[in-house]
């Protein structure tokens, strides 16, 4: 039986059903990428297609660059770029568009996922702004 966090966390298996459960089940999109300079996405949960309109099994091995157009700031996805580049945590909104066009105010934190100090991936957690 495991009685701690930090336990849980330690067991591979455990670990893997916990992530599985807090991304499949949040209330915010959640998208996964590759820490390739492609960036390609390897996860997203149901949120993200709610979100977006996107199918999550539609946009593997895609990049999040689809969700940019024409009213995306140039200067956010700048800054993105900069904190992806030297492994650093990301925030900031944006004008992004739904698989239909739609436009919508998306608000998002991007964090490196470390193993040790590799960078194996980089976790986006979404939620859509009130104004646009």
């Amino acid at each position: 039986m495991v009685t701690t966090y930090k336990e849980l966390l330690n067991r591979a298996d455990a670990g893997m059903a916990l992530l599985r459960v807090l991304t499949d089940n949040s209330f915010d999109s959640v998208l996964i990428t590759d820490s390739s300079q492609e960036e390609k996405i390897i996860y997203a949960n149901e949120a993200f297609e709610q979100l977006t309109g996107h199918d999550p099994c539609s946009v593997i091995g895609k990049t999040p660059r689809i969700l940019q157009g024409p009213g995306t700031d140039a200067k956010v996805i700048s800054r993105l770029s900069v904190a992806l580049k030297s492994g650093g945590t990301f925030e900031g909104k944006a004008i992004n568009y739904k698989k239909d066009g739609t436009p919508f105010i998306m608000h998002w934190r991007v964090l490196p996922i470390k193993v040790g100090e590799e960078i194996t991936g980089w976790v986006s957690i979404q939620r859509a702004g009130t104004v646009i």
